[in-house]
């Protein structure tokens, strides 16, 4: 009993930081994401075993790059300009890393730079994109909102329908518990909460809420799928204890940050 009231309380209050935060305003919505891209970060270097600041650089100029004309009014020209001496800084950066490992592991340690940005850095960029791609590009919180909710409604109802009627792996070799009953009943329930997100938030077009619907369900799985395979890789059950009951930033963000990549691709493409 003791266990399921701290998981329910670190639960809602994990919820409620990311709700408020993202109502308040877009300073604290884009701060937020920053701190958790670190934790993140953080948790997944662990994961693989790469003992390196460079990562952490490297995310933080990507990030703050990134989301900068989000924050201030800068003339998009300028920084533009500034573009290929980003680029030519970050790839300095990673290379320069390499030095400072281990002769025999210097492909080992450089693949893991560029996975740990790919991975985590890159889809937290593009997370904080996501409420400004509308025809006005003005902050819409609504928008990465009902991307969580969405999220949200995915994982639980794949695994209430999975845990009841499931019988059919998913894929066992990498997360046993998941199902193909789950999968489907996870989708027709995300799919069902879009059609009432497109009539509450209306900062994008109810097509687009069906096609999100449909990215969060495919994608979000993948990226759940994904990070148990680094679990179950690394030997470990939660990438950290830092949310009581829950484990880890990067175990409940698994699945939006393979589906935003995605999501903001698609938002980009029609807007």
């Amino acid at each position: 009993m003791g266990q399921l009231l701290k998981r329910s309380l670190s639960g809602i209050v994990f919820v409620g930081v990311l709700i408020f935060s993202i109502l308040y305003s877009k300073i604290t919505f884009i701060s937020l994401f920053f701190v958790l891209m670190l934790f993140c970060l953080y948790e997944f270097l662990k994961m693989i075993s790469l003992k390196s600041i460079f990562p952490y650089i490297i995310g933080i100029l990507l990030f703050i790059f990134g989301n900068i004309l989000n924050v201030e009014d800068i003339p998009s020209k300028i920084i533009y300009e500034y573009v290929g001496l980003f680029l030519s800084l970050t790839i300095f950066i990673t290379f320069a890393s390499i030095l400072f490992a281990k002769k025999e592991e210097v492909i080992s340690h450089l693949g893991k730079i560029f996975l740990s940005i790919i991975y985590i850095v890159v889809p937290f960029t593009l997370i904080v994109q996501i409420p400004f791609l509308n025809s006005s590009f003005n902050y819409i919180n609504t928008t990465i909102l009902g991307v969580f909710i969405l999220i949200w409604t995915n994982d639980t109802f794949a695994f209430l329908i999975g845990k009841n009627f499931g019988k059919r792996k998913l894929l066992e070799r990498i997360s046993p518990n998941k199902t193909i009953e789950g999968f489907i009943g996870g989708m027709i329930f995300t799919f069902i909460v879009s059609f009432i997100l497109s009539n509450k938030f209306l900062g994008i077009s109810q097509t687009q809420w069906i096609v999100i619907a449909g990215i969060v369900s495919i994608f979000g799985v993948l990226g759940d799928l994904i990070e148990s395979m680094f679990k179950r890789q690394a030997g470990v059950k939660d990438s950290s204890n830092f949310i009581p009951g829950h484990g880890g930033f990067l175990d409940r963000f698994d699945s939006v940050i393979f589906a935003a990549p995605f999501i903001f691709i698609y938002l980009q493409f029609v807007q």
